[in-house]
């Protein structure tokens, strides 16, 4: 007589932040739905929407759906992070409440894990999509070259900090399953702000793990104009400055890592960037003392830089001619 052995799936929690976008949240709960991995939890944790998305995601009917409102807005970080914590999955998939999954994302990246207790995250390609949620093909590719998943070896990848913290190939938030019980969620300091993610692929590459790369575009990621990226520029000045203050806490602890040393002049690079773009962002708030000071250390930390020149030369000229030429910025 044969016995089949085979062990049940184990349980996948899958985490869907939200905040007003019920539109593509609809279709990003229906792609976790439709995953072929069925042994999964959906945790939609939702930031008190004004447009209060609970009946949208009770119309799904579907029991593996956990609903979570918080009575004020605690902020996109804590919100994530809350969600995180309410997993009881083996492994932890975050899903932006405006992306959508291929049907078989979970399928084909959790069995790389279950074969090896020395993986902390499996990781994909992603299409990029417009607002109505159309392929982009150029900015695809663009996006796979720019991120170099084009040239990932498929498989095991070991020392992966030149993967994930330099190249930024692991879209941590976005296309990636992570082994939970790893990471210790409350570690995750708020100054990382937006990005969380580059910090959590930094927690994972300390934890000693290694990562998983399964070369084919099984996500898709939507570029419009709600989104971090898109606001973080002169369209909302407070969106730059956030930015710009998590990029430099990130690059600070990555340039103060040991372990890192042989990337220190990267991270000081995009550090001296990130100083100015804050700059950028206070010039452009009226804050123009504190602007200037982040210009002067900039400058005193790499000599010479146009951008930082130019940035600092305008911070002496009126307001008008500042705000036209720093949109460019």
């Amino acid at each position: 007589m044969t016995i089949n052995s085979k062990l049940p799936e184990p349980l996948v929690s899958v985490i869907i932040p939200t905040y007003n976008r019920s539109k593509y949240l609809e279709q990003a709960i229906a792609s976790a739905v439709k995953q072929t991995y069925q042994n999964i939890e959906i945790i939609v944790s939702d930031n008190c929407s004004p447009e209060n998305p609970q009946n949208l995601v009770a119309s799904f009917g579907d029991s593996r759906i956990k609903f979570w409102r918080h009575k004020e807005n605690v902020g996109m970080l804590n919100n994530q992070m809350n969600a995180f914590k309410m997993a009881r999955g083996k492994y932890v998939a975050s899903l932006h409440d405006d992306d959508i999954w291929n049907q078989d994302f979970l399928a084909k990246l959790i069995p790389a894990l279950e074969a090896n207790s020395n993986l902390i995250l499996a990781f994909c390609d992603q299409y990029i999509i417009d607002a109505q949620g159309e392929i982009n093909a150029a900015a695809t590719e663009g996006n796979s070259r720019s991120y170099k998943r084009d040239q990932i070896a498929s498989g095991i990848h070991e020392d992966f900090q030149k993967i994930g913290l330099v190249d930024k190939s692991i879209p941590t938030a976005a296309a990636c399953v992570i082994r939970n019980g790893l990471i210790d969620w409350d570690s995750i300091p708020s100054e990382v702000g937006g990005m969380w993610d580059l910090y959590l692929t930094y927690l994972c590459y300390i934890s000693g793990y290694a990562v998983y790369y399964y070369p084919e575009k099984l996500t898709y990621y939507r570029e419009h104009e709600q989104t971090d990226t898109m606001l973080s520029g002169r369209r909302n000045v407070q969106a730059k400055i956030r930015k710009a203050k998590s990029e430099m806490f990130c690059y600070q602890i990555f340039m103060e890592d040991v372990r890192l040393q042989e990337f220190h002049s990267h991270f000081k690079r995009l550090w001296l960037e990130a100083n100015t773009t804050l700059g950028i962002g206070l010039l452009l708030d009226k804050e123009v003392k504190a602007a200037r000071s982040y210009f002067w250390q900039a400058l005193h930390e790499q000599k010479f830089n146009l951008r930082t020149l130019t940035a600092l030369t305008l911070s002496f000229t009126p307001s008008i001619i500042t705000n036209k030429v720093l949109g460019v910025y």
